[in-house]
């Protein structure tokens, strides 16, 4: 009888322990994040803004690669629809990383289908993801200097800028051609860094990619967000490694600079 009470006590006070560890663990890491959510503005002198699935509904690009585009190279090449975006999908895999991955003019020429002419065709579906414009206003309030940071080929940004007028919000728009390399790239930030002369211990830089989000953390990025709702017709994907949002009003809540 001695042995089970002991035993009991044993069990109890460990089961204690744990739930007291899980409850302060977790205070911690909601204080944490709490303290993210109230930026310091006079210490970010940079914003670096992706600019599809940040700024933009990426449910255009979603739809046009995944849905539209392999409706028609299934018309011009008889096949099933599933055939088609298998073998379009399978394309997309071989170049990934790569600045053909988003060359617009290289997709054209790769699957026989004017690709920056359906860019124009469907412009409709283009449009800022909830919240984005007013964000750009804020930073244009706080005097921040505005950089869209982009995977995106310049015929592809051409389109979205001339459908949006994002470029009157900003100081200026960068596509990884400009740079040379794409943003999960680790060679791209310290040639970004030498093209726009931004500090990196200054800087914030917001994207949907979490591999774009590594590597400038890599290079030294101070201020990192995460945007989780890259898409209006998709739920919210977080990343607990970074400071992830699904919309701007946290980043409106930071402090003015002093």
């Amino acid at each position: 009888m001695q042995d089970r009470i002991i035993g009991f006590l044993w069990k109890t006070t460990r089961l204690v322990s744990l739930l007291a560890f899980r409850y302060t663990s977790g205070m911690t890491q909601r204080s944490a994040l709490s303290t993210q959510h109230f930026l310091n503005w006079s210490q970010i002198d940079d914003v670096l803004l992706d600019m599809d699935g940040t700024l933009l509904d990426r449910h255009f690009d979603n739809f046009f690669f995944e849905e539209e585009l392999p409706r028609r190279y299934a018309v011009l090449h008889a096949l099933p629809f599933e055939e088609a975006r298998e073998r379009l999908m399978a394309m997309y895999r071989s170049v990934e990383g790569e600045l053909a991955w988003t060359d617009l003019d290289y997709w054209t020429e790769r699957v026989g289908i004017d690709v920056v002419a359906m860019h124009k065709e469907l412009d409709h579906m283009i449009g800022f993801l909830p919240g984005a414009e007013e964000f750009l206003r804020h930073l244009r309030q706080l005097e921040k200097r505005v950089t869209i940071v982009t995977n995106a080929h310049s015929t592809g940004v051409s389109v979205k800028v001339a459908k949006t007028g994002l470029d009157r919000y900003v100081n200026r728009i960068v596509d990884a051609f400009e740079v040379g390399s794409l943003k999960m790239r680790p060679e791209y930030w310290p040639n970004c860094q030498r093209l726009l002369g931004f500090d990196p211990s200054r800087s914030l830089f917001m994207d949907d990619d979490e591999g774009c989000l590594t590597a400038a953390k890599a290079f030294g990025v101070a201020y990192l967000v995460h945007s989780a709702k890259s898409s209006s017709q998709l739920p919210s994907s977080p990343l607990s490694q970074f400071f992830s949002i699904a919309g701007f009003a946290p980043l409106l809540n930071g402090r003015s600079p002093a």
